[in-house]
């Protein structure tokens, strides 16, 4: 595993105990299922990693930017607050 996977993992991963791979997460990150079902890997990915880990691990994982930019999109409006992903656009 890549040290960009590896601290990714380690920061979504911590905070609720669920364990997830780097290609589950990378799907998640791209498909708006993971917001409505308010995913929380997926969600401490947009909320917890930085955004310069974000950028990396979505092109080290071939993760498409617009389709996480939509995600990160749906997570913002139902968490009341713009995060950074959202903001860099």
């Amino acid at each position: 595993m890549s040290p960009v996977a590896s601290m990714v993992l380690t920061t979504v991963t911590a905070s609720y105990g669920v364990q997830v791979s780097a290609r589950e997460l990378a799907d998640r990150v791209q498909d708006p299922a993971s917001a409505a079902a308010f995913d929380a890997p997926t969600f401490a990915f947009f909320s917890e990693v930085s955004p310069r880990l974000q950028a990396e691990f979505i092109e080290e994982m071939g993760v498409s930017r617009a389709a996480a930019v939509v995600v990160a999109t749906l997570f913002s409006d139902a968490a009341g607050y713009e995060l950074p992903l959202v903001a860099r656009t």
